[in-house]
């Protein structure tokens, strides 16, 4: 069978303690989301499907905009609820509406602002439901918010689970350093 449409999750940026997008480890998440996305795509993937949510969910928009130069990729953006970004710092604010600006399709699950948990709930599920597959940036051992998401993707029929795992992320930081090693260190003799 051929996964046409994909899900990605993942921690949020403050559950990662990044706090700037200047932070490197920015660099080695994306990198392997692209890796993850381009097998994806390469395979037939057409579609991938976000909340949107600062941290891996806008990292892998990120991602998915730049591969729109190389591969026929659509990009779909489902919020939770309408003017989910309203409470978010002004900078992450506007990097919202440049994904937006980007993004193939944009529907809020629920018209509105924010109810209550349930439209979080109702958001996994209508993903989920929306999506062949999941592709999940996270460790078990380390709690999170993904794990909500993953609530809805275990009990569903026929639905993949992809993980990026922290030894995926290593592997990512190796390919970037071996490919771009920088400046040599100098010999000593």
């Amino acid at each position: 069978m051929i996964v046409k449409r994909m899900a990605v999750t993942g921690y949020k940026s403050h559950e990662l303690g990044i706090f700037s997008e200047k932070d490197e480890r920015v660099t080695y998440i994306k990198e392997a989301i692209r890796q993850r996305l381009v097998a994806f795509l390469e395979e037939g993937g057409e579609w991938v499907l976000l909340s949107c949510q600062p941290g891996v969910e806008f990292w892998t928009a990120e991602v998915v905009i730049e591969l729109k130069q190389e591969y026929s990729v659509s990009l779909a953006i489902l919020p939770p609820f309408e003017g989910v970004e309203e409470r978010w710092p002004e900078h992450i604010q506007l990097a919202y509406q440049e994904i937006l600006s980007e993004a193939d399709f944009f529907k809020a699950i629920y018209k509105g602002g924010y109810k209550g948990p349930f439209q979080f709930k109702a958001k996994d599920r209508f993903i989920v439901e929306h999506t062949d597959k999941a592709l999940v940036l996270y460790d078990e051992e380390t709690p999170g918010t993904p794990k909500f998401f993953l609530e809805f993707a275990r009990v569903a029929d026929d639905y993949e689970v992809e993980w990026i795992t922290p030894e995926d992320l290593q592997e990512a930081v190796e390919d970037m350093q071996w490919s771009d090693p920088g400046t040599p260190e100098e010999d000593p003799h």
